[in-house]
């Protein structure tokens, strides 16, 4: 006796379709999985087992071969509960399902018989579609999340017995009236959870709804108008930014309102990121379902390598990829291992990291803005000007400071802004708040959709190579004045790129798009590093 179901495991962030093969035959009793499971899977034999004979089935007591194709692939995770659960019911006879060929199982099962949870689930319905399946069997608590695809029915179960209508559903007190009882025949999902319906408006409106603003406003902002001005502009541009100057000046204040001037997700941006968070098993966070705002991730400085690239036997996504099409907030960068900062270099470059390992090589999307601040010094107060507040380090233990930050990753961060003790100690009616920021910003990045419509590219950040030099040209005062930094600075070539994307920035803010020589000019002095001004 043979049968097979379509389930689904998660391969980086992207779902794996999997066919899970059942075969009974004579022989000792026994039960074997093979297709290069891990122990999840293995362990799923003792789930099965246990919860069809709780829900009043049989379990067969002959040799049953269950495998996980392709063979070569390895698996992980409990998503093949169900579906081993359900093959062993409809291959021994027990349980009739119409359609199986069209319809993708997934779940974990509990000993009970109830329908767990699983991560991923997002890709997996995603995957379903894309392959030409018309439904989805999966857990009613993945229900919500498995809807914001469109296109596929989904039904969500509670338990294993509510594949069965009530009626027919075997009772836990008369396994001996099952073994001669006929099969029990799924004949519609009518029983089940009603199918989600995939409108969309419904998606569209829930894509683009953003949460609230809490209090945390740039009107609240003392002063500090040049950095509120460069926030705007790495906004507006996507652009990496480093916020220096002594404690207590509102670096992480001001970077932690930065979010509150970026343009909400649009629809496909929204379904990128919360495929990234579902893989990582981080959905529950998000209680709304689709996610509508930029991520804002800020890890510890203990942070491993593996947690901020991504990691583990089979790899799993790291802060650069939860952060994807948002913001990663490094706090206090020089205390950060000087080996997890390098690992930035590539995928600042590249927006996506590669992890590979024997069996395969895993590829997460990671398209941030780097957002950073730190100290001038150890004890924070070289740049004060204050009696009070004088700075005690020599310049060996200055440089040592610096020195943990790399001159390639300094490189690759566009804007590198002094963050000076606020000259204002009330409030400001000239403060602009963060609602008019945004508007500016939101402007800007229609400009950018405009220029950029025809290629893959949506910010100035993005801009390279023969696109760079195509889309952007420089006023002829402008260029040399460009040369004349470059030749006096020393600066890289990745620098005076920077510095072309960021005057191209300004322009858009400025509504003009025209690029002159006062936005390369200012965009020159966001360079203060290096510029040595401190």
């Amino acid at each position: 006796m043979y049968g097979k179901m379509h389930s689904a495991c998660l391969y980086g962030i992207d779902g794996v379709l999997i066919e899970v093969e059942t075969d009974l035959s004579n022989g000792l009793p026994q039960t074997s999985i093979i297709g290069l499971p891990d122990s999840a899977i293995r362990e799923a034999v003792e789930r099965v087992r246990a919860a069809i004979k709780n829900c009043g089935y049989q379990y067969p007591l002959q040799r049953i071969t269950i495998n996980l194709a392709p063979a070569d692939l390895r698996k992980e995770g409990s998503s093949f509960d169900l579906a081993i659960a359900i093959g062993l019911l409809m291959t021994s006879g027990q349980l009739i399902l119409p359609s199986q060929e069209r319809t993708l199982v997934v779940g974990e099962l509990a000993l009970d018989g109830s329908i767990r949870s699983v991560p991923g689930i997002l890709s997996m319905v995603d995957l379903a579609k894309r392959q030409g399946f018309t439904s989805v069997l999966l857990p009613n608590d993945n229900v919500e999340e498995a809807s914001l695809i469109r296109g596929i029915q989904v039904f969500g179960i509670r338990h294993l017995q509510d594949i069965a209508p009530e009626s027919l559903a075997p009772s836990k007190s008369s396994i001996e009236i099952q073994k001669n009882a006929s099969p029990v025949v799924l004949k519609n999902y009518a029983h089940l959870s009603a199918p989600i319906t995939h409108g969309t408006q419904r998606i569209k409106d829930r894509t683009l709804r953003q949460t609230p603003l809490l209090g945390d406003d740039y009107s609240d902002v003392l002063g500090q108008h040049h950095v509120k001005r460069a926030l705007m502009i790495a906004a507006a541009g996507m652009h990496n930014i480093l916020l220096v100057g002594p404690p207590g000046t509102g670096k992480t204040m001001l970077i932690k309102r930065l979010p509150t001037i970026l343009p909400p997700l649009s629809e496909d941006e929204a379904l990128e990121v919360t495929k990234v968070l579902s893989a990582a098993g981080k959905l529950k966070e998000a209680p709304q379902g689709l996610i509508a705002d930029r991520p804002f991730r800020s890890p510890h400085h203990t942070i491993s390598t593996s947690g901020l690239i991504g990691g583990g036997g089979i790899p799993k996504p790291g802060e650069v990829s939860l952060a994807h099409r948002g913001i990663l907030f490094l706090d206090e960068l020089p205390e950060f291992q000087r080996q997890v900062l390098e690992v930035l270099r590539q995928p600042l470059e590249d927006r996506t990291v590669t992890i590979s390992r024997a069996r395969a090589a895993f590829t997460f999307p990671a398209q941030f803005m780097l957002a950073c601040s730190m100290n001038p010094c150890p004890c924070g107060y070289l740049s004060a000007h204050s009696e009070e507040q004088r700075c005690i380090c020599s310049p060996a233990r200055v440089a040592a400071y610096r020195a943990k930050i790399s001159g390639p990753l300094l490189d690759r961060i566009d804007l590198q802004v002094e963050v000076p003790p606020p000259g204002e100690w009330r409030k400001s009616v000239a403060s602009p708040s963060s609602a008019e920021m945004q508007t500016k910003v939101i402007y800007a990045h229609q400009i950018q959709a405009a220029r950029y419509a025809q290629s893959s590219v949506r910010w100035n950040s993005q801009l390279s190579g023969t696109l760079l030099r195509r889309t952007i040209h420089l006023p002829q005062e402008a260029e040399q004045l460009l040369e004349q930094t470059l030749q006096a600075l020393n600066l890289s070539m990745r620098a005076h790129d920077r510095i072309i994307k960021m005057a191209q920035t300004i322009a858009d803010l400025d509504h003009d798009g025209e690029i002159v020589t006062a936005h390369v000019a200012e965009a020159i002095q966001y360079r203060q590093l290096d510029l040595n001004l401190f």
